[in-house]
């Protein structure tokens, strides 16, 4: 039997979890980003990990209520959420950290095609758990737009 509220803590827990890893140990390097040229529509930094805590926590009740289905479709959706998971936490070392934008940027294109997926996944099992992944796909989306504009402006 799954503890839904247990395991809904897990996964948002371990979502926030990773989020706030990558946050702390680029830190530093994030503070370059707001002097870079950056593109029009850039918000303001105190966005950012508001908009990411949000997004991380819809992440974590999407898999934790794919967790708890009884489907047998649900490992292939998990992995995916752990995959890019990784890849999420990765970003923000290639971008900041080694400030390599291009390669950054070809990796989020590769993260929002992972979010995809796993979102299709999820929408197998959870129709609710895929809906909550469409902020996500939008912010990366953003977020890919952003990169590429800090890139492109930085070269």
């Amino acid at each position: 039997m799954c503890n839904k509220k247990g395991v809904g803590l897990f996964f948002v827990l371990l979502s926030l979890g990773v989020g706030a890893l990558s946050g702390f140990l680029n830190m530093e390097a994030m503070s370059r980003y707001q002097v870079l040229n950056r593109p029009p529509l850039s918000p303001p930094a105190w966005v950012f990990p508001v908009a990411w805590t949000i997004l991380y926590i819809l992440m974590g009740i999407g898999a934790a209520m794919i967790y708890c289905s009884n489907e047998d479709k649900k490992k292939t959706a998990l992995i995916l959420f752990f995959i890019q998971l990784v890849f999420n936490f990765c970003w923000s070392f290639f971008f900041f950290t080694l400030e390599w934008r291009l390669f950054a940027f070809i990796w989020l294109v590769a993260l929002l095609i992972l979010v995809l997926a796993m979102t299709k996944a999820f929408g197998k099992i959870s129709p609710l758990a895929a809906k909550l992944q469409i902020p996500y796909i939008l912010w990366l989306c953003f977020a890919a737009y952003l990169n590429f504009g800090a890139w492109w402006l930085n070269r």
